[in-house]
C-alpha cells in the first residue's frame, strides 16, 4: 500500500535560493529582477541558470546585452529583495527606490550590489526557451566576496552569509537553518 499522495507536476523543488539579477539595456542604465529560478549547471567552466519570463524587463535586457551578474542577498535585506521582485524596472530605479548602492563590476557591465556579500559576474552562453520561462545560461567570469563572510578556510561561510531562499507552496521568504554535516561525514563516523 502507497503511504504518499500523488499531486499534479509541478516544479516543488524546495528551498530555491533568492537571488538579485542585475542587467543594464544599451545606454548602460542598470535593473535589478528577484529570481528564485537559479542554479549551478556545469563546475568547468562554471556556469550557472537563471530562469526569466519573456515578459519580464531583465528578460530583453540579457538578451541584448549577454551579460548578467547574480548578486546573493542577505535576510538583512528581505524587504528590499521583495521589492525589487514586485516591481518593475521599466519605469522606475529600483537601485534609488530600494535604497541599494551600485558598485563597478570587475569583468562586466552590470553593477554589482554592494549590500549582497556574494556576487557573480556572468556572460551569456545561451538561452534555452522553456515555455513559461526561458533559461539563460551564463558562465560566471568573475566572483566577488565580501571578507566579512569568509571563513578561515578561504570558502564562503554560509551561516555569516545567511542568504534567503524561497518556497514556492507557501510564497515565503525563509533562512537556512545550521550546517547538518559535510559530504562524506557518515563514512568518517
Amino acid at each position: 500500500m502507497r503511504s504518499k499522495k500523488e499531486l499534479k507536476p509541478s516544479a516543488l523543488i524546495y528551498p530555491t535560493p533568492v537571488v538579485l539579477v542585475t542587467s543594464v539595456d544599451e545606454g548602460g542604465r542598470p535593473n535589478i529582477c528577484t529570481l528564485a529560478a537559479v542554479g549551478i549547471l556545469c563546475g568547468k567552466p562554471p556556469q550557472v541558470g537563471i530562469s526569466i519570463r519573456p515578459s519580464r524587463f531583465s528578460h530583453g535586457l540579457i538578451s541584448k546585452t549577454k551579460e548578467f551578474v547574480i548578486n546573493i542577498p542577505t535576510s538583512n535585506i528581505v524587504k528590499e529583495t521583495d521589492y525589487c521582485g514586485v516591481t518593475s524596472g521599466r519605469a522606475v530605479d529600483k537601485f534609488k527606490e530600494a535604497k541599494l548602492t551600485q558598485m563597478k563590476a570587475r569583468k562586466v557591465r552590470p553593477p554589482i550590489i554592494k549590500e549582497c556579500p556574494v556576487n557573480l559576474e556572468c556572460k551569456l552562453k545561451d538561452i534555452i526557451r522553456l515555455g513559461s520561462h526561458d533559461l539563460f545560461i551564463g558562465e560566471v567570469v568573475n566572483v566577488d566576496v565580501d571578507e566579512s563572510v569568509v571563513a578561515s578556510s578561504g570558502n564562503i561561510d554560509y551561516e555569516k552569509l545567511n542568504p534567503i531562499t524561497w518556497n514556492p507552496i507557501t510564497e515565503e521568504y525563509h533562512s537556512l537553518g545550521k550546517v547538518l554535516g559535510s559530504e562524506g561525514f557518515q563514512k568518517r563516523e
